[in-house]
């Protein structure tokens, strides 16, 4: 609280000092209202597009914080991003992240939202995108000004515990050369508490787990992008993104166990893990654009390596009578152990993507991708109370993955927009793990189809129609088949035997005045993989699983974007209705439920006031409803989010204060039934993304910025990235 008190009596000093120096040249300079060229929200054929260039929620926070506050994006209690309830691949400026999980989270956070222009949440993506569902393009400012810019960010929050966050971005542009670089520190401390009920079909055996955790991440990071024009028509360049993790958490939880209701003992768990996370991304690229003839040849070579040191220490003491919290100190560990983790992960690719007219008002794209991956999981169990136990693991997974993909678009009598895509992929992997001797080695072809139809009646109406065959793999780790204990009192190991989940999915959308937009999706699959449980040794153990059978999605959803008061007011609306059809899946997989249709609402406000009274002042706010069905989990109540800002603009200092208010009216939970062949898990989550955040940001040098260049076929009908 200290460190917030500080903080907010700088920002009073600062505003204090930058309101007078503004008002010294008020007589020379009016005041700025800026106003916003695009709608906040645009609803495209193939995609929904989220304009944050110009809008007052950028302020105080980090671009992980725009995202949740994206339309159509949820975020589920392991801070895995989704699109509709869908597993998503997350790209930045069309460049597909290394992270996902827990890792993309807090690399996200370090990337400031100050550097944002929009967030793309592509439903539909063509077949330059890789075999996956939904895709989440990440589109930051290219600022092309001559001279030297930039901005300091400061920004102190208070949830449970107080966090600091800071970054410094600088951008040179000089002629035919352009450099960026993003450099950030993050210092944060967040609790969570978790409470699982596991019910087990056959015997009625039950456990109630409560555990509360303690997460302590310091987080460098820095980003440098390095352009240079050979002349109009041929750019080089490269990239380097550089984020360490230097991460601590402590969890205590309580097991109960019971017997049909009597109670049989208690177990107390301690967990403290520790991990040194360290990554470096390079991307060199050269790219021909001729905008007279709107051709694009586009090649890119990258490597990216990761390592994680950690190490994970546990404690678990047993005791057969209740209510003995106060006296645990006095009591002997049954089990103790220690467990070191390491991992190295290196992926090299080469891809080229070249795009050309072809025919009257056709385009035609045309590329490939070579990815390689090595991942090494090497992991040492020690029984710190009986040697005889240790052991030690070396997981090792090795895939190659060829593609090559072609996307034809035409417009026919400046009514009909198309588009016809067709990707295919084929994938050669081996895994092995010494430990009981494991392994597997496969390889398959997938054939991906795409495709496109919107027709435009007149400028107010179009319909349009996409139809995409996805197909989404198993992350390396989740093969791994090592044990390891989790913060809520269980255990986790991944699956050798994992297949990967094909879906499709038909989306119709229909415009009316450019403003409102309703659409209708249906989805349906006949195979996934899920998180699933087992009890082995007495012990609970999740794991991902293999279910076969259909499940059908279908969604309708309507949305409107509007500008009032002389667009001074923005307000983005959607609403959506859910519904989801599990009988064949719960019938096939022996999964007990009392409804096989899982029925919900939910929906998103986006509200942006800019330059109140006149005085350039800035409000925004973000409210959402959410209800997070996914797999054979089922949410048993509904989210309510939400998030407040008031952001003071100086435009002479350039400099900006704001303070921001997050779920301040209820603080946000999970809470969900988990259906699997042995039994039902209950579990309730309750997050700490609550409290309040000021922040101080000094800008210098011209602000100017263009968007990143594409072709008219990718700005207009979202036939490309």
């Amino acid at each position: 609280m200290k460190s917030a008190l500080s903080l907010l009596g700088l920002l009073s000093i600062t505003f204090a000092l930058a309101q007078t120096k503004d008002t010294l040249k008020s007589k020379e300079i009016d005041a700025v209202t800026v106003i916003a060229k695009k709608p906040t929200v645009q609803s495209k054929a193939d995609r929904t597009v989220f304009n944050v260039e110009n809008s007052s929620i950028l302020a105080g926070n980090t671009t992980w914080d725009i995202v949740r506050m994206t339309p159509l994006v949820s975020i589920d209690n392991n801070d895995n991003v989704k699109a509709e309830g869908e597993s998503v691949t997350v790209y930045i400026n069309d460049r597909k992240s290394v992270f996902t999980g827990k890792e993309l989270k807090e690399y996200l956070k370090t990337i400031p939202a100050d550097n944002l222009m929009k967030i793309e949440v592509i439903t539909s993506p063509s077949s330059r995108y890789e075999a996956t569902g939904a895709v989440i393009n990440i589109v930051l400012k290219k600022r092309d000004d001559e001279g030297m810019k930039g901005s300091v960010s400061l920004t102190n929050s208070q949830n449970t515990k107080n966090n600091q966050y800071g970054s410094l971005n600088l951008n040179y542009h000089k002629k035919s050369f352009t450099q960026t670089f993003t450099g950030s520190y993050s210092d944060n401390t967040f609790i969570t508490k978790n409470s699982n009920e596991f019910s087990y079909y056959a015997n009625k055996n039950r456990e109630l787990i409560d555990s509360k955790s303690t997460y302590i991440n310091k987080n460098p990071s820095f980003s440098s992008s390095s352009e240079y024009e050979l002349n109009d028509k041929n750019n080089i360049g490269v990239v380097m993104e550089y984020f360490r993790g230097d991460n601590n958490s402590g969890t205590d939880s309580f097991i109960r166990s019971y017997d049909d209701n009597d109670f049989k003992k208690i177990d107390y768990q301690k967990l403290s893990s520790s991990s040194l996370n360290n990554t470096l991304g390079t991307n060199l690229f050269y790219k021909y654009y001729d905008k007279e003839k709107n051709k694009i040849l586009d090649i890119n070579l990258g490597v990216n390596y990761e390592t994680s040191d950690g190490s994970t220490g546990r404690i678990l003491k047993s005791f057969d009578e209740q209510n003995v919290e106060p006296i645990w100190n006095n009591i002997l560990a049954t089990e103790q152990t220690l467990i070191n983790s390491d991992t190295q992960n290196r992926n090299y690719y080469v891809k080229v993507d070249f795009t050309t007219p072809l025919g009257k008002g056709g385009t035609l794209e045309v590329g490939g991708k070579a990815d390689f991956n090595n991942n090494v999981i090497p992991n040492a169990y020690l029984d710190l109370m009986d040697g005889t136990k240790n052991l030690n693991s070396d997981f090792h997974y090795t895939d190659n993955i060829n593609s090559l993909y072609f996307n034809y678009s035409k417009t026919f009598f400046e009514k009909l927009e198309t588009r016809v895509g067709l990707r295919y992929e084929h994938i050669d992997f081996k895994i092995r793990e010494n430990v009981g001797n494991q392994g597997r080695k496969d390889s398959y072809g997938t054939f991906l189809t795409n495709l496109l139809v919107k027709y435009s009646f007149n400028s107010n109406y179009d319909l349009s129609l996409t139809y995409n065959h996805n197909l989404w793999r198993p992350w390396f780790s989740e093969f791994n088949p090592f044990e390891m204990p989790n913060n809520n009192g269980i255990y986790y190991r991944g699956n050798m035997e994992l297949l990967p989940n094909p879906s499709d999915r038909v989306v119709l959308k229909f415009g009316l005045f450019k403003k409102y937009f309703i659409s209708a999706r249906y989805m349906f699959t006949d195979q996934d993989y899920w998180t699933n449980y087992k009890e082995e040794d007495g012990k609970m153990i999740s794991f991902p699983d293999n279910f076969k059978g259909k499940v059908e999605k279908f969604y309708l959803f309507a949305n409107t974007n509007q500008n009032f008061l002389k667009n001074k007011l923005n307000v983005n609306f959607g609403l959506g209705w859910y519904y989801i059809d599990n009988s064949d899946f719960n019938i096939r997989n022996g999964l007990s439920r009392d409804n096989n249709y899982i029925s919900y609402i939910g929906g998103s406000t986006n509200l942006s006031y800019t330059n109140l009274f006149n005085k350039n002042i800035n409000l925004s706010g973000w409210f959402s409803v959410d209800n997070q069905n996914y797999g054979n989990s089922v949410a048993n109540k509904y989210n309510f989010f939400h998030n407040i800002s008031v952001t003071k603009i100086f435009p002479v200092s350039q400099i900006e204060t704001s303070i921001q208010l997050m779920n301040i009216f209820k603080r946000p939970s999970m809470n969900t039934t988990t259906y699997s062949q042995t039994g039902t898990v209950r579990n309730y989550n309750k997050w700490d993304w609550y409290g309040f955040s000021l922040t101080f940001v000094k800008r210098f040098g011209n602000q100017k910025v263009k968007e990143n260049t594409k072709t008219d076929v990718e700005k207009n009908s979202g036939g490309g990235k």
